[in-house]
């Protein structure tokens, strides 16, 4: 049969089924009876001979080998696996493999900063397209936005996805082959990456990232299917087969990674203590509360960050296209020193947002920040007795908030690195504001889900005995969201 679905294969490429139907000799799990529900069927079994013994009869009947072979081959391999069991040292030769630790302090010490001109240079190249070829009109305004908020260095004109070109071009500049899959992840979601063109008068298209005149390495975009579960498999196997390589999968909305949630628990956050496997996979899933109503608001990071133990991932809420920026180029220079998974909860209504948006000197200059402070003037930390400290969309609510004005005596941080959660970084934080009295943890989630029960233990050690901490947030509840 199999050598029939060879040929036809080879002859006609296309597919061929073999409809095997086989049986279990000694029922479930090898070690059960089950003789208890199947008498009938396992007294046939038990009478049937084995396929050892029915290949070493059929041998034996060609006369290819003497009546005694069969069973004086068993022997021998059996006295053989029986000698290799007893020289074992269950002490030594049994520990299971760990990967090597990673260089104290490497995430830290990456540079992620490209300088200014360099930066121009790719944006212009990503700008180019063959002759001959239209762009959608709507598209056009778009990109020739992204070309002028290169053009100055302080003005905050820098959006989500024109960030996230800029560092994958740099990757690709720097030797790092990048992939990217997801439902939408040619165009994005929210129609907002576009990285792949289509010409509209002839349907052609092209990708900027794969025309880039500085690449030194490949760029594959695929829009992948609705089948969560195979798709994330699949891309976290390429992440462990290919592990110089940055692979990334987005989910449509970040509740999509529901359906994966098996490959998620099974290998994605277990797979140094489980497998000895160090997988750099990067997910981005879209995450907030928005008017989406129950099955597309959360990216349910409670989840990942239950299962955060051990340094396994690193979990991110930016909320500026220049700390996107900067977490993309990071996680590709630590691919082959510090390799983790990176889950980022990526934004929705901020992907355009005037508050998300970057000038280029962060990017030039910066570098990824854990905690960014309040970006209020100096006055605001002296007099601050409360900090509202938050994760994602939310702090971009309350800088908003008509109320801020009229309250000088509270200040608004964000936490960009929930995981692994940045002791240090937090502790300057709330050492730097001389008067602070009350520390609200702040989050759009129910208060059973979101970061708080992940933040809640360091937080409460940090603020100690003089300084109050509360937690803001919907009631518990068994849906991430309203209807």
């Amino acid at each position: 049969a199999a050598r029939l679905a060879h040929a036809y294969r080879d002859q006609f490429h296309k597919d061929f089924l073999i409809d095997l139907v086989g049986y279990r000799r000694h029922g479930h799990n090898e070690g059960d009876e089950p003789a208890f529900t199947q008498p009938a069927l396992y007294d046939r079994i038990r009478a049937h001979p084995t396929v050892r013994e029915r290949w070493a009869s059929t041998l034996v009947e060609r006369g290819t080998i003497a009546p005694d072979a069969a069973r004086d081959l068993e022997r021998r391999y059996v006295a053989a696996i029986e000698e290799s069991l007893a020289s074992l040292d269950p002490a030594k030769d049994l520990e299971e493999p760990q990967p090597p630790a990673p260089p104290p302090g490497a995430a830290k010490r990456v540079r992620t900063a490209i300088p200014a001109e360099r930066l121009r240079e790719l944006g212009e190249a990503l700008r180019r397209v063959p002759e001959g070829f239209t762009i959608h009109p709507k598209l056009v305004r778009l990109l020739e936005r992204r070309r002028e908020a290169l053009g100055t260095r302080d003005a905050p004109e820098l959006d989500w996805a024109g960030a996230e070109e800029l560092a994958w071009a740099s990757i690709l500049a720097d030797g790092i082959s990048i992939r990217v899959t997801g439902q939408d992840a040619e165009r994005g979601t929210f129609g907002q990456r576009h990285a792949v063109l289509h010409d509209v008068k002839t349907g052609k298209i092209h990708t900027p990232l794969q025309a880039l005149p500085q690449g030194r390495a490949g760029f594959a975009v695929f829009n992948s299917p609705l089948s969560e579960a195979a798709a994330l498999a699949f891309e976290y196997g390429y992440s462990v087969q290919a592990p110089e390589r940055l692979v990334i999968w987005e989910a449509q909305y970040g509740d999509f990674a529901n359906g994966a949630q098996v490959v998620i628990d099974q290998f994605l956050v277990s797979a140094r203590a489980k497998w000895g496997q160090t997988p750099s996979l990067v997910l981005l899933l879209p995450h907030g509360h928005e008017g989406h109503g129950p099955d597309h608001s959360s990216a349910r990071p409670e989840r990942f960050l239950q299962l955060c133990a051990e340094l396994n991932l690193r979990l991110v809420n930016c909320t500026t296209a220049a700390q996107y920026f900067h977490v993309l180029r990071r996680q590709a220079a630590l691919l082959a020193s510090d390799p983790l998974p990176l889950v980022v909860l990526t934004p929705k209504s901020l992907l355009r947002h005037p508050r998300a948006a970057s000038p280029l000197r962060d990017l030039a200059e910066g570098r990824w920040r854990p905690v960014l402070d309040d970006p209020g003037p100096g006055a605001r930390r002296e007099q601050a007795e409360t900090l509202l400290l938050c994760s994602g969309k939310v702090a971009v609510d309350l800088l908003e908030s008509p109320q801020r004005a009229e309250r000088e005596d509270i200040a608004v941080a964000r936490l960009e690195q929930v995981a692994p959660f940045p002791a240090e970084d937090v502790q300057a934080l709330l050492e730097s504001y001389p008067r602070l009295r009350r520390v609200a943890w702040v989050q759009e989630e129910p208060q059973n889900m979101g970061a708080w029960a992940w933040v809640q233990p360091s937080l409460a050690r940090l603020c100690g005995d003089k300084v109050t901490l509360r937690v803001v947030a919907r009631p518990a509840s068994s849906s991430p969201a309203e209807g």
